[in-house]
């Protein structure tokens, strides 16, 4: 380690090779030791590079290390981890953007299975309390359910959600109440069926979401905002399903 020289990124001609070091959190539930973190030194990375390239050549180093991926396009939300005190997905983050050591850790607030794996049951379960698909009294048209330009646009916004977790986990009300208060990804669903003119069900909706706890643990201090990938905004998705619910009981 006497050695380690950081990696510079250098702006032309090209990005120059460098290495990097990686802290990251381990725990084996079967092991005896507990959680902790291990450091990892990669050599021959660019400024281009992405974080989960980095990862999956530490994997090579020590096939132990847990972490989930799949399509790596920022797409699945699948890498979705804390970086450097940032939620954020690996597959998108850049070697370029991060300072060493690069501190990897698991999305805060929910429960570990293993290194930086976490148990998204509740999530997903969260997910499907907002009943996410479209509900209607008529029977099945013969054609699809049209939609105005205007409606289709109250979508934007809404609908781009990949449910990687980032903005739950980056919540303080879904620390302190993730079995009551729904959280930022599951209301911002529940607002993308509010807002969706093709769904009947509206006034079910927000009697669902009328409770201390599900809706209104929100306090808007936009963490959502601020680390989703995707750049959503599940706090004005909030707000809007609060003002529908203001305008039904009046």
């Amino acid at each position: 380690m006497a050695d380690w020289q950081p990696l510079r990124f250098m702006q032309a001609p090209g990005p120059k090779a460098g290495r990097m070091r990686f802290s990251v959190y381990r725990f084996d539930p079967e092991g005896d030791a507990g959680p902790g973190t291990q450091e990892y030194v990669l050599d021959d990375l660019t400024p281009d590079m992405m974080l989960l390239d980095a990862l999956l050549r530490i994997k090579e180093q020590d096939e132990t290390l847990g972490f989930r991926r799949s399509c790596g396009e920022g797409v699945c939300g699948s890498d979705a981890m804390n970086i450097n005190g940032r939620n954020g997905l690996a597959c998108i983050t850049r070697l370029g953007e991060l300072v060493e050591p690069v501190k990897l850790r698991p999305l805060p607030g929910i429960p570990v299975i293993r290194d930086l794996i976490v148990d998204m049951d509740n999530f997903y379960r969260q997910y499907r309390e907002v009943e996410p698909w479209l509900q209607a009294r008529e029977a099945q048209p013969e054609v699809e359910r049209f939609q105005l330009p205007e409606e289709r646009e109250r979508l934007d916004g809404l609908y781009e959600c990949i449910l990687c977790g980032c903005c739950s986990a980056a919540c303080p009300s879904y620390w302190w109440n993730p079995d009551r208060f729904l959280g930022p990804a599951a209301l911002l669903q529940a607002a993308r069926f509010i807002e969706d003119s093709r769904d009947e069900a509206c006034d079910k909706r927000l009697d669902q979401l009328d409770d201390a706890y599900k809706l209104f643990r929100c306090h808007s201090i936009m963490n959502c905002v601020d680390v989703c990938p995707k750049g959503l905004n599940p706090t004005e998705a909030i707000e809007r399903i609060r003002k529908r619910m203001l305008r039904n009981s009046t």
